[in-house]
């Protein structure tokens, strides 16, 4: 340590890594005295104009506001409010393009002056060693107060710790170029200053402090010199002058040697750094209860007639400090808000002054290129060779560009001041910085979205482990419950005897449900014996009861398939007998010969019979279209019952064709060749007179047809009647079949389902089934339209009776089960 404060009093300092020397610039403003502004018409005051979230509003639109007066409050650690820089009225609380290089809009107060400047009360306070260091603090806190440097780190949390601090270093290099916002500012207020250095060694209490300036501004070394020359602890080091010296990690080396390790913070090394701004704004704040509502800016360039270092209250627009520096654009011209080095390009001109701006640069084109070309990288290397930080700019960039944010990281990107020295000297005019600036904020924003994914994944296991401990609580909880109610059910008391009695009454309820049941079914199979212990009994008749069911819903299922089998069959010919008969005579007697041949029984059957008869017929279609609603709810399970039924009823069809072609001269009334042989017969045996006619009476020579023309058209289209006929009847019959054979299979999956595995029922109604199909194939068409009817209301009755009991004896049971439970 003391070899340390020899070698800088003996002007000796160490030297960092790389480092560039750019033309200074600085003759543009640092002859000039700080000039006061008038009040702008409007203030635009940021939310958040430091590093860490911005404050909780205190004002709303249409407020009026004194000079001083805070518009946000802190809430957190890392937050600082923001001041009235003078009085006026709110006029708006909005979105507005704030001091950032993407251009982003931000939550701002504008503030319109009303041209008093009326401060709000302060209380000043001549000796600060009055008050405790917590209230030091405090003060610094309320007044809004940031790392003025550049960097705009909250200063209450840099100057709270208490480890032991070897070195307090103010920076004072302000090594950029064109800027000399500090160089004024230690010239005409250094002891304001020194007294802000005194309230820091008066917090953090280092063994020295260590103010660094470069050797280009010798009045403000005088200055310092003389307001620290009875302040023994303080040791002015005039460094050389180097670019970036006024980097942290650069002048801690200069001054002390030691390196700072990546990603670690200097007060791990005994070190903090404050800048010279930030030691003036800390006096006004403790001393004399001025928060941080303005500061000087260096306003330069070529473009402006009257560059020079101003005071300008924090809102301020940038197009308000140009107008009053005497800015001309050009066509091409644009601003820079900083140095040329860190700064970045302005995107409006409505952008406000904020905490951390120190430079507003208005530059011409011979002074600062506004565009370059970018080539490929030729590898030179130089970019490394002046790097401060020692890192790889080149693969930085490379990495940059394939957002390999992995890669980036391991190279250490966020070691990189951005001094904008690779930049600089990169002869392919690749602009470096920028794209480790757009990384920067990638990387920043991924971790914000993964630290988001993370709470929410935390959340979400807790959610589930209360749900999880909740549902235990209530498993318990109704175990005990049910515990304590069996064991007040056992106690000699009355309340358990009123208990057991009512479960003992709500069980025999149950009983007398099931017993009233039983008689029913008892009643049925002409049964009166039913008591708790006819358990077989009650059984035997459920057997009983079960197969003769099964039995009538086969023989329905049979009668309804044969009575919809007759009807298909006689349909097309009642509509034959019903069609009018509008041809002419020939027609007649050709259709009255045809229908004069043997017909088969299904034609002779279709006569007209009892009124009894027709309505057994409508109560039999009737059934079989609720067979057909039936079916269609089970519309993905009929269409391969559907497609066997359609083979079924082909084979059928083909074997009833077959005799009839070997009949011979006995055809049926539905085959179209027979048709078309008994109307050419019926022609053939016309009258004679109408021959005679034909010879004599009407010839050929009239220009009109004979009436044997006539009646083979006649012929000729009743053949093409018939066969249109024979092709729908033949369709109409297969359809019918298979609507059949689907009912038939339906009504015996109903009955397969009602018996239990194992059970006689299922063969019995088999056999049931083969015996109701030969006795309806034996008997005479009425005698089958009766008795299928009989079993179609037969079936009904017993299946309404069964799923009446079916029902009943389910809800006892479940009764019974709950009652037995509890």
């Amino acid at each position: 340590m003391e070899s340390v404060i020899e070698r800088i009093e003996r002007g000796h300092f160490w030297k960092f890594h790389g480092g560039i020397h750019p033309p200074e610039q600085k003759f543009l403003t640092n002859d000039k005295p700080i000039r006061h502004l008038p009040l702008p018409k409007e203030l635009i005051i940021p939310v958040r104009q430091h590093i860490g979230n911005g404050g909780e509003l205190l004002v709303g639109v249409g407020d009026k506001v004194l000079k001083g007066q805070p518009l946000t409050q802190n809430s957190a650690p890392m937050t600082l409010p923001v001041h009235a820089p003078t009085s006026g009225t709110i006029t708006a609380i909005k979105n507005s393009v704030v001091a950032h290089p993407s251009g982003l809009s931000e939550p701002c107060i504008f503030i319109t002056p009303d041209g008093e400047d009326r401060w709000r009360e302060r209380q000043v306070c001549d000796d600060f060693h009055s008050l405790s260091r917590q209230e030091i603090v405090k003060r610094i806190a309320r007044a809004g107060i940031a790392g003025m440097g550049g960097a705009g780190f909250p200063t209450h949390i840099k100057v709270n710790n208490k480890p032991e601090i070897n070195y307090l270093i103010i920076n004072a290099a302000e090594c950029e170029p064109y800027i000399t916002a500090d160089d004024l500012l230690i010239r005409e207020h250094s002891e304001a200053i020194v007294d802000g250095i005194k309230i820091l060694d008066h917090l953090l209490l280092p063994a020295f402090i260590l103010i660094g300036i470069e050797d280009n501004k010798p009045e403000a070394i005088e200055a310092l010199r003389q307001a620290t020359k009875n302040y023994d602890k303080v040791k002015l080091c005039v460094i050389p002058t180097k670019y970036p010296a006024g980097g942290e990690k650069q002048l801690i080396k200069v001054l002390t040697g030691q390196e700072v390790p990546s990603g670690i913070l200097p007060i791990s090394l005994g070190i903090v750094m404050q800048n010279i701004a930030t030691c003036f704004a800390i006096a006004e704040a403790v001393l004399n209860d001025t928060p941080l509502i303005r500061r000087v800016v260096t306003v330069s360039g070529r473009a402006l007639s009257k560059p020079r270092n101003v005071w300008v209250l924090l809102g301020t627009p940038v197009e308000y400090l140009l107008e009053q520096c005497g800015y001309n654009p050009g066509a091409r011209r644009h601003l820079i808000m900083g140095g040329p080095m860190m700064g970045f390009s302005l995107p409006s001109t409505r952008v406000p002054i904020v905490k951390i701006t120190n430079c507003l640069l208005a530059p011409e084109e011979s002074e600062i290129p506004f565009e370059s070309k970018e080539v490929e990288c030729i590898r030179c290397g130089q970019c490394a060779e002046v790097c401060p930080s020692q890192l790889l700019p080149q693969e930085l960039q490379w990495s940059a560009k394939a957002k390999d944010y992995a890669q980036l990281q391991k190279l250490n990107l966020f070691d990189c001041i951005d001094c904008g020295a690779c930049a600089y000297v990169c002869p392919s005019q690749i602009p470096l910085v920028q794209y480790y600036r757009v990384a920067k904020a990638e990387i920043r924003q991924q971790q914000v979205q993964e630290l988001k994914a993370e709470k929410a994944k935390d959340r979400f296991e807790a959610r589930k482990a209360r749900l999880e401990r909740e549902k235990k609580a209530r498993e318990e909880k109704h175990r005990k419950a049910a515990e304590a109610r069996r064991a007040a059910m056992n106690q000699p008391t009355e309340e358990a005897q009123s208990a057991k009695s009512a479960v003992a009454a709500a069980l025999a309820r149950v009983k007398a449900k099931k017993a009233q049941a039983a008689g029913g079914d008892a009643k049925n199979s002409n049964s009166d014996e039913v008591s708790t212990n006819a358990t077989g009994n009650e059984a035997t008749s459920q057997a009983t009861d079960a197969r003769t069911e099964q039995k009538s819903q086969v023989a329905a299922a049979i009668a309804r398939a044969k009575a919809k089998k007759q009807a298909a069959m006689a349909k097309p010919e009642q509509e034959k007998e019903q069609e009018p008969k509008t041809e002419s005579e020939p027609e007649q007697a050709a259709k009255e010969e045809a229908l004069q041949a043997p017909q088969p029984a299904a034609t002779e059957s279709k006569s007209d019979g009892h009124p009894e008869e027709k309505g057994e017929k409508k109560a039999e279609e009737k059934d079989a279209d609720n067979v057909e609603d039936k079916t269609r709810d089970k519309a993905a399970d009929k269409k391969q019952k559907i497609a066997a039924a359609i083979a079924r009823a082909k084979a059928k069809k083909l074997g009833a064709q077959q005799p009839v072609e070997s009949e011979g001269d006995s055809p049926k009334v539905n085959d179209p060749d027979a048709q078309d042989s008994n109307k050419a017969k019926a022609s053939q045996a016309a009258p004679s007179d109408q021959t005679d006619t034909a010879d004599t009476g009407e010839s050929d020579d009239t220009g009109e047809p004979s009436k044997q023309d006539k009646i083979q058209a006649a012929v000729a289209k009743a053949k093409e009647k018939a066969r249109a006929k024979a092709k729908a009847q033949a369709k109409d019959k297969v359809e019918v079949e298979v609507e059949i054979e689907s009912e038939a299979e339906t009504a015996m999956q109903e009955t397969e389902a009602t018996a239990a595995p194992g059970d006689e029922l299922a063969e019995q109604a088999a056999t049931d089934e083969g015996q109701a199909e030969a006795l309806a194939e034996s008997q005479p068409e009425d005698q089958k339209a009766q008795r299928i009817a009989a079993a179609v209301a037969k079936a009904k009755a017993k299946a309404k009776a069964k799923a009446k009991e079916k029902a009943k004896a389910k809800a006892e049971a479940k009764e019974q089960q709950q009652l037995e439970s509890e």
